[in-house]
């Protein structure tokens, strides 16, 4: 999107003001040398037995295809050919990776692999293991984590479990200290009133007095999705996903992740979830380069390519850490 861009300063960093604004192949695990591998090699030398030298380039790369399709073939490269960092997108709660899905597209076009987490939205601490697993097992290399509300603070207590995280970025997002949850820093910048903004859904095996949380309709379209076609709104209240109750409430255990690590902070100026000045704040406590967008909670939805391109700063910032 075209537009104006404004500086300012915020905590010793610069603060732009923006009016208008592939994923890594994963190893393989071997199969059993005793039983598929041998059978397949044993099938396709039978196959290739008394062929002519002259098998063509073509066959031969429909047998490699075949392999790699079957999970046959040797170890991919867990580098996967890449020379960029790998992103990875952390969704918030009442809404699913697909609110960024523009802003992959641009990452992707642009050489980026990308990878959603599907947040479970259960507790921080069982999130944040979560993500710190799946860093583990489904990336190699530098890695940028992308944290949108909730996802926030999940990044925030995972990024340190992985040498391989090199930069934060939030967006619309909680930033906590230790020690603070969701609920405090909401409260922080006013009186929050549950009742009035949620549909308390109770769930199978929820410890006492835990329940899930659903935006009411109409907080959901002023606070939440507002900026946003009224059929784009409707469509994401009904896919909304919940958050536990507890999940909002738990305060961060670790040492946030952004006292050694580099971050950066896209900000919706018209956001009815997180108060900007609450979002200000966090950022600059964090050190975070802030960037602020004229948009409500889901700012990556609405401005995808002022989000891709904070993004990208962010990643070029690994190739010097």
């Amino acid at each position: 999107m075209s537009g104006t861009e404004q500086n300012t300063a915020v905590n010793g960093r610069t603060a732009t003001t923006t009016r208008d604004a592939a994923e890594h192949p994963r190893r393989r695990p071997r199969l059993d040398r005793g039983h598929h591998r041998r059978t397949v090699g044993d099938l396709l030398r039978t196959a290739t037995r008394g062929r002519r030298r002259g098998l063509t380039a073509v066959v031969a790369g429909v047998i490699t295809s075949l392999l790699a399709i079957l999970g046959l073939a040797g170890p991919a490269s867990a580098g996967g050919g890449h020379d960029k960092p790998t992103v990875v997108i952390v969704h918030g709660a009442w809404t699913d990776a697909g609110s960024f899905s523009e802003v992959q597209q641009r990452l992707q076009q642009r050489g980026y692999p990308v990878l959603d987490f599907a947040n479970p939205l259960r507790s921080l601490s069982g999130d944040s293991a979560a993500l710190a697993l799946f860093l583990q097992h489904r990336t190699s290399g530098p890695v940028v984590l992308v944290g949108h509300s909730y996802g926030g603070a999940v990044i925030t207590e995972a990024a340190t479990s992985d040498p391989d995280v090199r930069a934060l970025v939030y967006v619309d997002a909680f930033v906590p200290e230790k020690g603070e949850s969701l609920l405090a820093l909401l409260s922080s910048a006013g009186p929050v009133d549950p009742s009035a903004l949620f549909d308390m859904v109770p769930y199978p095996g929820a410890p006492e007095g835990d329940v899930d949380l659903y935006l009411q309709e109409a907080a959901f379209h002023a606070t939440f999705a507002n900026g946003l076609p009224r059929k784009e709104r409707d469509d994401l209240y009904a896919r909304q996903r919940p958050i536990t109750f507890s999940a909002v409430n738990e305060a961060a255990a670790n040492e946030p992740a952004w006292t050694s690590l580099p971050s950066w902070y896209v900000a919706g100026t018209e956001d009815g979830s997180i108060p900007l000045e609450l979002q200000e704040r966090m950022a600059s406590r964090a050190g975070a380069e802030l960037t602020t967008v004229k948009a409500g909670h889901l700012a990556m939805t609405r401005h995808p390519t002022a989000v891709a391109k904070v993004i990208e700063q962010a990643a070029a910032a690994t190739d010097h850490s």
